[in-house]
Protein backbone atom coordinates (compact mmCIF):
# COMPACT_ATOMS: atom_id res chain seq x y z
CA UNK A 1 0.00 0.00 0.00
CA UNK A 2 2.96 2.45 0.31
CA UNK A 3 3.70 4.67 -2.50
CA UNK A 4 0.33 4.28 -3.88
CA UNK A 5 -0.97 7.12 -1.64
CA UNK A 6 -2.07 10.55 -2.98
CA UNK A 7 -2.05 13.08 -0.54
CA UNK A 8 -3.66 16.64 -2.05
CA UNK A 9 -3.20 19.58 -0.08
CA UNK A 10 -5.02 22.32 -1.68
CA UNK A 11 -2.31 25.44 -1.98
CA UNK A 12 -2.89 29.04 -3.65
CA UNK A 13 0.25 30.10 -1.39
CA UNK A 14 -1.27 32.42 1.28
CA UNK A 15 -0.62 31.96 5.09
CA UNK A 16 -3.65 29.47 5.33
CA UNK A 17 -2.77 26.97 2.68
CA UNK A 18 0.76 27.01 3.66
CA UNK A 19 0.08 25.75 7.19
CA UNK A 20 -2.47 23.83 5.83
CA UNK A 21 0.70 22.33 3.84
CA UNK A 22 2.56 22.33 6.81
CA UNK A 23 0.71 20.26 8.64
CA UNK A 24 0.12 17.89 5.95
CA UNK A 25 3.90 17.29 5.85
CA UNK A 26 3.94 16.99 9.97
CA UNK A 27 1.35 14.72 10.45
CA UNK A 28 -0.20 12.78 7.34
CA UNK A 29 2.97 12.51 4.58
CA UNK A 30 4.80 9.08 4.57
CA UNK A 31 7.98 8.51 2.99
CA UNK A 32 6.86 6.77 -0.70
CA UNK A 33 3.78 8.97 -0.82
CA UNK A 34 2.50 11.59 -3.59
CA UNK A 35 1.96 14.39 -2.23
CA UNK A 36 -0.43 16.43 -4.74
CA UNK A 37 -0.51 20.01 -4.83
CA UNK A 38 -3.81 21.30 -6.13
CA UNK A 39 -4.09 25.20 -7.29
CA UNK A 40 -6.89 26.88 -8.46
CA UNK A 41 -6.51 29.94 -10.47
CA UNK A 42 -9.93 32.16 -11.23
CA UNK A 43 -11.18 31.55 -14.09
CA UNK A 44 -10.81 34.02 -17.24
CA UNK A 45 -9.98 34.87 -20.43
CA UNK A 46 -6.79 33.83 -21.88
CA UNK A 47 -4.87 34.60 -25.52
CA UNK A 48 -2.12 31.67 -25.05
CA UNK A 49 -0.45 29.46 -23.51
CA UNK A 50 -0.67 26.77 -20.91
CA UNK A 51 -3.85 28.17 -19.31
CA UNK A 52 -5.93 27.95 -22.51
CA UNK A 53 -5.13 24.42 -23.50
CA UNK A 54 -5.99 23.47 -20.04
CA UNK A 55 -8.74 25.65 -18.75
CA UNK A 56 -11.19 22.78 -18.99
CA UNK A 57 -9.42 19.85 -17.50
CA UNK A 58 -6.50 21.36 -15.27
CA UNK A 59 -2.64 20.98 -16.23
CA UNK A 60 -1.21 17.65 -16.49
CA UNK A 61 0.53 16.68 -13.15
CA UNK A 62 3.78 19.24 -12.75
CA UNK A 63 6.77 18.16 -11.75
CA UNK A 64 8.61 19.74 -8.33
CA UNK A 65 11.53 20.79 -10.29
CA UNK A 66 9.11 22.37 -12.98
CA UNK A 67 7.21 24.33 -10.98
CA UNK A 68 10.30 25.67 -9.00
CA UNK A 69 11.08 27.08 -12.25
CA UNK A 70 9.23 30.74 -12.59
CA UNK A 71 10.32 30.79 -16.31
CA UNK A 72 7.61 27.61 -16.25
CA UNK A 73 5.01 28.54 -14.12
CA UNK A 74 4.56 32.12 -15.59
CA UNK A 75 2.50 30.14 -18.35
CA UNK A 76 -0.03 28.89 -15.91
CA UNK A 77 0.19 32.33 -14.14
CA UNK A 78 1.00 30.94 -11.07
CA UNK A 79 4.05 32.00 -8.32
CA UNK A 80 5.44 29.82 -5.81
CA UNK A 81 6.85 31.58 -3.01
CA UNK A 82 10.89 30.45 -2.17
CA UNK A 83 9.61 29.81 0.79
CA UNK A 84 7.14 26.74 -0.12
CA UNK A 85 9.66 25.40 -3.11
CA UNK A 86 12.19 25.02 -0.05
CA UNK A 87 10.05 23.46 2.34
CA UNK A 88 8.86 21.21 -0.83
CA UNK A 89 12.61 20.57 -1.87
CA UNK A 90 13.53 20.06 1.64
CA UNK A 91 10.30 17.18 1.89
CA UNK A 92 11.26 15.83 -1.42
CA UNK A 93 14.54 14.57 -0.10
CA UNK A 94 14.01 13.53 3.50
CA UNK A 95 10.60 11.70 2.93
CA UNK A 96 11.78 10.36 -0.70
CA UNK A 97 8.23 11.56 -1.95
CA UNK A 98 7.16 12.73 -5.12
CA UNK A 99 6.30 16.23 -5.10
CA UNK A 100 3.51 17.13 -8.29
CA UNK A 101 1.23 19.89 -8.75
CA UNK A 102 -2.21 20.25 -10.40
CA UNK A 103 -3.20 23.66 -11.76
CA UNK A 104 -7.12 24.54 -12.22
CA UNK A 105 -8.89 27.22 -13.70
CA UNK A 106 -12.84 28.58 -12.07
CA UNK A 107 -14.60 27.63 -8.92
CA UNK A 108 -12.18 26.28 -6.09
CA UNK A 109 -15.04 24.26 -4.35
CA UNK A 110 -16.20 22.51 -7.21
CA UNK A 111 -12.44 22.39 -9.13
CA UNK A 112 -10.89 20.79 -5.39
CA UNK A 113 -13.99 18.17 -5.65
CA UNK A 114 -13.05 17.70 -9.50
CA UNK A 115 -9.13 16.69 -8.34
CA UNK A 116 -10.11 14.06 -5.78
CA UNK A 117 -12.38 12.53 -8.45
CA UNK A 118 -9.62 12.95 -11.16
CA UNK A 119 -6.39 12.47 -9.95
CA UNK A 120 -7.54 10.71 -7.72
CA UNK A 121 -6.80 11.94 -4.64
CA UNK A 122 -6.60 9.57 -0.80
CA UNK A 123 -6.95 12.63 1.24
CA UNK A 124 -7.41 16.21 0.90
CA UNK A 125 -6.04 18.85 2.81
CA UNK A 126 -7.58 22.37 3.11
CA UNK A 127 -6.60 25.47 4.51
CA UNK A 128 -9.32 27.65 6.62
CA UNK A 129 -9.41 31.14 5.98
CA UNK A 130 -11.22 32.01 9.14
CA UNK A 131 -14.40 33.87 7.67
CA UNK A 132 -16.67 35.20 10.26
CA UNK A 133 -20.38 33.55 10.29
CA UNK A 134 -21.97 36.20 8.04
CA UNK A 135 -19.00 36.54 5.54
CA UNK A 136 -19.05 32.42 5.32
CA UNK A 137 -22.46 32.67 5.04
CA UNK A 138 -22.70 35.49 2.09
CA UNK A 139 -19.48 34.04 0.69
CA UNK A 140 -19.72 30.54 1.14
CA UNK A 141 -16.56 28.36 2.77
CA UNK A 142 -14.79 26.48 0.18
CA UNK A 143 -13.88 23.89 3.01
CA UNK A 144 -17.36 23.49 3.92
CA UNK A 145 -18.23 22.51 0.53
CA UNK A 146 -15.39 20.54 0.04
CA UNK A 147 -15.88 18.26 3.33
CA UNK A 148 -19.44 18.29 2.25
CA UNK A 149 -19.46 16.65 -1.08
CA UNK A 150 -15.61 15.81 -1.73
CA UNK A 151 -15.29 11.81 -2.06
CA UNK A 152 -12.19 11.03 -0.06
CA UNK A 153 -11.54 12.50 3.52
CA UNK A 154 -10.74 15.72 3.99
CA UNK A 155 -8.79 17.54 6.68
CA UNK A 156 -9.86 21.31 7.32
CA UNK A 157 -6.60 23.11 9.03
CA UNK A 158 -7.90 26.28 10.65
CA UNK A 159 -5.86 29.30 10.29
CA UNK A 160 -6.46 31.22 13.63
CA UNK A 161 -3.91 30.83 16.34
Amino acid sequence: MEGERRVGVAIDFSACSKKALKWAVENLVRNGDHLVLVNIQPEGYYEGGEMQLWETTGSPLIPLSEFSDAVIMKKYGVKPDPETLDLLNCLARQKEIVVVMKIYWGDPREKLCEAIDNVPLSCLVVGNRGLGKIKRAIMGSVSNYVVSNGSCPVTVVKHGE
